[in-house]
């Protein structure tokens, strides 16, 4: 026996008082291999750090709209090499139960390129342990040899027929974080009850099984393999299936320029330009190579706009490139930036951005279609808090637009049901960047995203039009769409509760709102308790969410609000849309008003200063 050893031991019999947390610390310090995290825990023994330790192994990572979310560290609640393990046992036991031929069809895992030294931990490191879990059981593991964009994960599944896969990523999330990203065997982000089971496998069996720690076995297992070059290949060719102009993509002169953000994405968004026939996108040499420190950026979310794009702008004037695309480090979502005739830089929204790709994609299978083809059979989606903007081009064209509740599992799992019913869904979308073009991966991707903008870019400017132009003339065909979001902080989950249930016992219990400031409440739906005042039983349509907050007002001057809590962070955001009719054309009227109703919506309902909530603007 070690001294480390002895000194776990002498640790494990100190006593704090509370038998919970004794047996919590016992079961840490017994049970975690990792010699960084495990001295993390035994420093807080050491200096009876009661709170925290409480904090760190008293309670347990659930399923959020990505997956497992967290910090790195030690404890039950933070991302690390025990609770990663703990994870795969539980996802084993489950997929043992679903699946009679799981030893057969075997498991994907893919990684991003993050890592935290203090904690010696790795999305690299995690993924190996979480292959070492299932081969030590027998099962096949299809584990990348190196980083991959997550939407590799979700199509890998699909294409190699696995039972399910993980993804090691926080995806856009601060450099501390990151997350046990899990996908079913029909390509898309798990949903309920699959997330529930899991949850309750894993509180099964948390103590390691032999064999669990022993990361070497993905060297030495004749079961693991490595799907790195079949499917980058296969990707990159079934990405031609959306690319319709290739020829003037070889001789656009238009230039681009690409930001990885100190990611995955540089040599899979190059692969991608060439697939579609184009000269390489220009890179930001500072941010090209991955960097799990994201030092060139404060926050490595390339959806927070020109402050985080500064590098790529600066480099796109020296080269006289008109168009940026940026993806986030694990490279799923994508932002767009345009420089504008007035010399300023236009970065789109993600709604600005779907009425783009959906104009783009309808256009481009009308133009490619047999005059057989029925426009009924055609879909479109998005999640409920986006631009309805979709809805507007599906009811002129004549095709279907569905909503979601919030999160791209939940579009992944409804277009692989569209597609089990002979429908062509074409495209899909959530606001915050997240876009899925065509239906090769059932979950946003900014690797096919980042090319079809290049292609519709180069297309436009044969007709002399920029992206931005051609936004104009989509908005002022169907109507415009003008949106707003943004979120407060709010660091205190009671505080959070009081202000939803606030609005739900508004002016006497059980009463919503009729009325924002000067503004009238024509609809109110809730979909954490099930109600919606539109429907004539008062029902939902969309499912019922529990585990978050989520209320969506409609109002009389056409105006759509949506309050809800984020699933991976202390926020609660704000989503605004006014939806206009073709014929109301005046733009700064309709951003005018829309700031309005937002002003009053923030006054009366989130009442700031009144619940201490930090402002961010998006």
């Amino acid at each position: 026996m070690g001294d480390g050893d002895v000194n776990s031991n002498l640790l494990i019999a100190r006593s704090t008082g509370d038998a919970q947390l004794d047996k919590a610390v016992g079961q840490w310090l017994s049970w975690d291999k990792n010699p960084k995290t495990k001295e993390q825990i035994e420093n807080l023994v050491r200096n009876g750090m009661n709170k925290e330790l409480r904090d760190r192994l008293c309670c347990r990572l659930t399923f959020g709209t990505a997956g497992l979310r967290s910090a790195m560290g030690a404890g039950f609640c933070y991302i690390n090499d025990l609770t990663v393990i703990q994870s795969t046992q539980g996802m084993y036991k489950y997929l043992e139960r679903c699946f009679s031929d799981f030893r057969q069809r075997g498991f994907v895992v893919g990684y991003d390129t993050r890592g935290q030294v203090t904690s010696s931990c790795s999305s690299k490191r995690l993924a190996k342990l979480t292959a070492a879990v299932l081969l030590a059981k027998g099962v096949p593991v299809y584990l990348f040899s190196k980083y991959v964009p997550t939407p590799f994960v979700p199509y890998a599944v699909r294409q190699l027929k696995a039972a399910a896969g993980v993804m090691i990523t926080a995806s856009h999330n601060r450099k501390e974080d990151n997350g046990y990203k899990v996908y079913w065997e029909n390509g898309a982000q798990i949903t309920s009850p699959h997330d529930k089971e899991i949850l309750k496998c894993i509180e099964e069996c948390v103590e390691p099984w032999n064999g669990s720690w022993n990361e070497n076995l993905v060297d030495t297992s004749p079961l693991t393999r490595d799907p790195l070059e079949e499917i980058s290949k296969i990707y990159m060719e079934d990405l031609k299936k959306i690319c319709y102009h290739r020829e003037l993509n070889t001789k656009t002169n238009l230039k681009f320029i690409h930001t990885s953000f100190h990611g995955v994405g540089h040599d899979y968004v190059q692969l991608a330009f060439k697939a579609f026939g184009f000269k390489p996108p220009i890179p930001v040499p500072e941010q090209k190579d991955p960097d799990p420190d994201f030092s060139t950026v404060k926050c490595p979310n390339p959806e927070e706009g020109e402050s985080v794009l500064e590098l790529s702008l600066r480099l796109a004037e020296k080269e006289s490139a008109r168009v940026v695309v940026a993806t986030d480090p694990d490279a799923d979502r994508l932002a767009v930036a345009e420089l504008q005739e007035n010399g300023r830089w236009k970065v789109f929204t993600g709604n600005e951005l779907a009425a783009l790709f959906g104009w783009w994609m309808f256009r481009s299978w009308k133009a490619n279609s047999s005059k057989e083809a029925d426009v009924k059979n055609v879909y479109m989606l998005a999640t409920t808090v986006s631009s309805k903007i979709l809805k507007a081009i599906a009811l002129k064209e004549g095709f279907h637009f569905e909503e979601t509740l919030p999160g791209f599992k939940w579009i992944g799992s409804r277009v692989k049901d569209l597609l089990d019913n002979g429908k062509e869904v074409l495209f899909a979308f959530e606001e915050s960047i997240g876009f899925m073009c065509g239906t090769s991966v059932l979950d946003k991707d900014g690797v096919s995203a980042a090319v079809v903008i290049a292609e519709m870019a180069s297309y436009l400017e044969t007709k002399n039009l920029t992206l931005a132009q051609q936004l104009t003339e989509i908005y002022e065909m169907y109507g415009y769409h003008i949106s707003k979001t943004s979120y407060f902080l709010c660091y205190e989950p009671p505080t959070i509760k009081r202000v939803f249930e606030k609005l739900r016992n508004f002016d006497s219990p059980k009463s919503y709102p009729k009325s924002c400031g000067a503004y009238g409440i024509l609809h109110v739906r809730d979909v954490t308790t099930g109600y919606d005042s539109s429907q004539l039983n008062k029902k939902s349509v969309l499912p019922m969410s529990k585990n978050s907050q989520m209320i969506t007002f409609t109002f009389q001057n056409g105006c759509v609000a949506t309050l809800r809590t984020s699933g991976t962070e202390p926020k609660i955001k704000y989503y605004a849309e006014m939806c206009a009719r073709p014929e109301q054309s005046d733009k700064t009227f309709l951003e005018e008003l829309l700031q309005k109703v937002i002003e009053a919506l923030i006054e009366n309902f989130l009442e700031p200063s009144k619940n201490g909530l930090i402002w961010r603007s998006m």
